[in-house]
Formats: C-alpha cells, structure tokens, sequence
C-alpha cells in the first residue's frame, strides 16, 4: 500500500472525508507549516534540529495535508513536481546561479 492509500484509509475509516475539500485543506497546510516553523523560533537551526520527533511530526502533518489536497485535484504529486523542477530549471538557468 502506498503513501497516499493509506493516508486514505487513515481518513475514510473515521469518516473525515466531508471535512477534506480543497479550502479546509490549504488551510490545514498553512496551520501545519507555522507548527513547524514554532519549532525554529528563537532557535539556530542546530538546535531546533535536536527536536526529531517533533520535526517529523509536523513535517509528516505537512506532507499529509499535501497529499490529500493533491489527491483531491486529481495531481500527480511525481508529476507536478516535475514540471515545476522544469519551470525553475528555465527561471534559475545553472550558468547564472
């Protein structure tokens, strides 16, 4: 089973799904990425990484969220992240960076 199947299964088997549409989703993204980023205030990045777990956690909260709204749109997650690799690899040619 892979990522998203189970992040799936996680949710249906407690009836989430009517609470999962694009907007509370994007929403749940930005809450989620300002947890992770509590764990960096006041702090130098060496010792907000001593914090794993919590890191992980909130990272993992993140990339949950992201794959749900991504599979709610019908996105391939491989894919747009390609294109998007492509877009930058125009913008931020290798020769002038």
């Amino acid at each position: 089973m892979n990522s998203m199947e189970k992040i799936n299964q996680f949710r249906d088997e407690r009836n989430w799904r009517p609470f999962h549409n694009e907007k509370d989703l994007a929403l749940s993204i930005c809450l989620e990425s300002a947890e992770l980023l509590e764990l960096f205030q006041w702090k130098d990045s060496e010792e907000a990484r001593m914090q794993t777990e919590r890191l992980k956690e909130e990272l993992a909260d993140v990339l949950i969220y992201s794959y749900m709204m991504a599979d709610n749109l019908d996105f391939d997650i491989d894919e747009i992240i390609s294109e998007k690799l492509k877009k930058n690899a125009i913008k931020y040619p290798v020769e002038e960076v």
